[in-house]
């Protein structure tokens, strides 16, 4: 269970929002890049996230170049989770790959500073501020094994490789995917 406060932004955030071009220098030093992540769209959301917070948003959240470092430095600032309307397909992978849970769900009822409960495995997001339930697109039990295990590489260390599948990329019948106990 992710529980935090939602920053709301709007739809086509960019990487270049997430990470900004200018500070492009410092790709090679993570944590300070992290510093000044999303400062384009939100000057505020840089300076008072907090760690466990939600970042929430419109339609194609991701989109543009694929830079990798902008899903790790959401991820370095303590983001538990993004939440939006839909992803640039390349921004889902990457945050999948480093253990950064996105989920796809219908935003526009939540606001800027609600509190958020989510719940992957049941595919539940509960505003806790406004008493609404909203339903999520599930994540195959792959990409939620990979996110339990913190992200791609931490996963194939675990397991060797990707485990719950066998040859012909179908589930293997004695590892369906992560229990709400594991």
């Amino acid at each position: 269970m992710l529980r935090g406060r939602a920053w709301k932004f709007g739809h086509n955030v960019s990487t270049d929002q997430i990470a900004p071009g200018r500070y492009f220098h410092l790709r090679s030093d993570l944590p300070e890049l992290a510093k000044h992540v999303l400062e384009d769209a939100n000057p505020e959301f840089a300076r008072n996230v907090q760690p466990e917070d939600l970042i929430v948003a419109g339609r194609n959240f991701g989109l543009g170049s694929s830079r990798e470092h902008a899903a790790s430095i959401i991820k370095l600032r303590g983001i538990s989770a993004v939440l939006a309307q839909s992803f640039a397909r390349i921004f889902f992978r990457n945050a999948i790959n480093i253990g950064l849970p996105v989920i796809i769900c219908d935003t526009d009822r939540i606001a800027q500073g609600d509190v958020l409960e989510v719940d992957l495995l049941k595919g539940r997001v509960r505003d806790v501020t406004r008493n609404i339930e909203l339903d999520l697109e599930p994540l195959p039990g792959v990409m939620l094994a990979i996110l339990q295990d913190g992200g791609l590489i931490n996963h194939v260390q675990k397991h060797g490789d990707f485990s719950l599948y066998s040859d012909r990329g179908k589930p293997s019948s004695d590892q369906a995917g992560p229990s709400e106990s594991s």
